[in-house]
């Protein structure tokens, strides 16, 4: 773990997939097929704090949900890319709107289709309960399961690394 916690240092900013990352890994249907998801508190305040101390933020799945970008876009994400069939593509997008390098990233992916894209990223994470080949790959596993605060984990641990955790000074909104 020594050398995960000096990669914190040259993160300057996020993506997550939803599905096993910001969501649990189930999936409820509703009545009219509509695909439910969770939403984790903790993972909603720890994105809206790091959009407001500057960190640019992405959420890149495969996913389409309207109530899911509407509840990202609500915490200031600005880059959602629901319906992603190119993943790698939708990062490359990332990467040039905000003029940032691959290494400075810290992506969090539980599944296969995330494999490329933490495969490029300088810092891969994962929740505990991700699948091996993308455990094998991170520098770094959450002790949480997806949905159940893991991106609250990293990034608060990129936000204390650079000294950007709480400040008294910063007014947040409650969740």
């Amino acid at each position: 773990m020594a050398f995960f916690k000096e990669d914190l240092m040259k993160v300057k900013a996020f993506v997550f997939d939803v599905d096993g990352v910001l969501s649990t890994e189930c999936i409820t249907i509703d009545s009219d097929g509509e695909l439910l998801r969770t939403a984790n508190t903790k993972d909603g305040y720890a994105i809206q704090y790091a959009v407001k101390k500057g960190y640019p933020v992405a959420i890149i799945t495969g996913g389409t949900s309207d109530a899911v970008e509407k509840r990202y876009r609500g915490l200031g994400v600005q880059d959602i890319y629901m319906s992603s069939k190119d993943k790698i593509a939708d990062f490359e997008d990332f990467l040039s709107k905000h003029n940032i390098e691959e290494d400075n990233i810290m992506y969090m992916g539980d599944d296969l289709p995330d494999y490329e894209v933490m495969m490029r990223v300088g810092v891969p994470t994962c929740p505990k309960n991700a699948v091996t080949q993308i455990k094998e790959i991170s520098s770094y596993i959450s002790d949480m399961n997806g949905g159940c605060a893991c991106v609250r984990d990293v990034m608060e641990q990129v936000l204390r690394a650079h000294g950007n955790w709480y400040a008294t000074d910063t007014k947040i909104q409650s969740i």
